[in-house]
């Protein structure tokens, strides 16, 4: 265990304190502990890089922690009316897509490798941002308008063409495709 990875973990623990804040009306906290849970991942991944701490153990707890915190807050914030229960639907489903090929490639004893594509790299920014403008417009109370609503639509998008993208690359790599151009 290293201190990145002890920093992975707290923000594990900290998503149903976020949650629990958002559902009590508490939402100033929550945007407060969203907010930690931001910096925290970029502080654990900075002493991981500048300290040679990388680990196996946190190559999976990272993204597992950071998918966590997201489709658990865009489930609340569907739930509360805050996004669109269409968009929540989207988000959540390309998550399990992508889960259930990974168990079954390994299953299949074909495990794929997951890396993050480029338009999955932006899709999460995006998420992060619409999160945070959502969490914001709630405690302060005031409205981003037509900007949050073209921020929904980006973010519904750019997920659909990431699910797109890990299911072509998942698709190849099953058929043998990646065996053969090697």
């Amino acid at each position: 265990m290293t201190i990145p990875n002890y920093i992975t973990i707290f923000r594990f623990i900290l998503v149903p304190f976020i949650v629990m804040a958002l559902l009590s009306g508490y939402v100033a906290t929550a945007l407060i502990g969203f907010v930690v849970a931001g910096v925290s991942d970029g502080v654990d991944g900075y002493i991981a890089r500048r300290y040679n701490q990388r680990t196996e153990l946190g190559a999976y707890l990272d993204p597992i922690a950071d998918k966590l915190l997201l489709v658990t807050l865009f489930v609340v914030l569907g739930f509360l009316n805050e996004l669109p229960v269409w968009l929540v639907v989207i988000v959540v489903s390309r998550d399990i897509l992508i889960i259930g090929a990974v168990l079954l490639s390994t299953v299949m004893a074909n495990p794929v490798e997951m890396r993050p594509l480029l338009v999955s790299k932006a899709n999460t920014a995006l998420q992060i941002i619409l999160v945070a403008f959502t969490l914001a417009d709630m405690t302060f109370e005031f409205s981003f308008g037509a900007g949050r609503m073209i921020l929904v639509w980006v973010v519904a998008l750019l997920t659909a063409a990431s699910s797109t993208a890990y299911l072509v690359a998942w698709i190849k790599h099953m058929a043998g495709y990646e065996q053969i151009r090697k």
